[in-house]
């Protein structure tokens, strides 16, 4: 296992490709019992849109009819992988509010999968789907395999992190000075500029300057804005 993992991990985080990151998965994914695979990471911002990158190897058919049908709106795993850092084995129950979307898959061979979001500090979050047309999964070969399954998981999201953020987010690689930061968390707290500078035993105007360099940075257009924001990507902990 440790070898596998190893392995894996030198893999998927040497590649420089997004689509090339992607066919590793999938190939991966294919060695381990699965022959259809899909991933899809969506950005912290912008808050209102956020930013979303799906790949997948399934047929095209199937592909073009889920995005046509806006099935990533109704899609029950997708919706999970928003609410649980939790595996979600794919069943009748877990597709009840999306019968239809359902039946079409299964008709193009996705009769038995499983899928696990997983989170960044960044505050992207990625979903990972295995797939396959035979075979349910059974809780003999879960136990056997999901060591490896959540591996690739892991090493999915950090490889696509690695590639995806920096272009879809590059708002993540802005450096906000401790103090920056310290004007902000206040700012979100809900603490005017005069409230902050008597809490921090500053200026007026010096909080003002904070909070103007922060807005620059961050390229929004006011100080909730840019709270909200810096907020989104995890820039406050």
């Amino acid at each position: 296992m440790d070898a596998w993992r190893e392995d894996c991990f030198n893999a998927l985080l040497s590649i420089d490709s997004e689509q090339e990151l992607f066919t590793e998965v999938a190939r991966i994914a294919k060695a381990i019992g699965f022959e259809y695979c899909s991933y899809g990471i969506r950005m912290p911002v912008p808050i209102s849109r956020p930013k979303v990158a799906v790949f997948f190897n399934y047929a095209d058919q199937w592909q073009e009819r889920y995005q046509e049908r806006g099935y990533i709106h109704v899609d029950p795993t997708v919706k999970h992988a928003f609410s649980s850092n939790l595996p979600i084995l794919w069943s009748d129950k877990v597709f009840e509010p999306a019968r239809e979307m359902w039946e079409e898959a299964r008709g193009h061979g996705l009769q038995f999968g499983w899928a696990q979001p997983s989170r960044d500090a960044s505050g992207a979050v990625g979903l990972l789907t295995l797939a396959r047309s035979a075979g349910q999964l059974a809780a003999a070969e879960l136990a056997s395999v999901q060591a490896k399954m959540t591996w690739l998981v892991q090493y999915a999201h950090a490889g696509m992190s690695r590639l995806m953020i920096p272009r879809l987010a590059p708002e993540t690689k802005v450096a906000l000075t401790a103090r920056e930061k310290e004007v902000l968390r206040w700012t979100a707290e809900g603490k005017t500029a005069y409230e902050i500078a008597q809490i921090l035993t500053v200026s007026e105007r010096t909080v003002n300057f904070h909070i103007n360099n922060v807005v620059a940075k961050l390229g929004t257009t006011n100080k909730t804005q840019a709270a909200v924001k810096a907020a989104a990507l995890g820039m406050l902990a």
